[in-house]
């Protein structure tokens, strides 16, 4: 248990932001499954109208610190040009 007022107030701030990172990541990751399903089905343009989006939920993760620039990067460059 911390024993001073700034480390407790460290503690505070890490468990809001590990809950918006997670909170973020899970959005992320169901984006990236539900564009992976729209491409094994056969939806080839739903999949590339949520293309863009899917870019921008990356970048946004980024942004906000719940992915790093290289891992946000990775994942931009493994989608698969639809």
């Amino acid at each position: 248990m911390a024993n001073h007022a700034s480390a407790l107030k460290a503690h505070r701030q890490n468990v809001k932001h590990r809950s918006r990172n997670r909170s973020n990541r899970s959005n992320l990751r169901t984006s990236l499954r539900q564009f992976n399903e729209k491409l094994e089905s056969g939806k080839t343009e739903e999949a590339q109208n949520s293309l863009s989006a899917l870019y921008g939920a990356i970048d946004k993760s980024k942004h906000k610190k719940a992915l790093s620039k290289n891992a946000a990067s990775r994942q931009k460059s493994v989608l698969p040009n639809v």
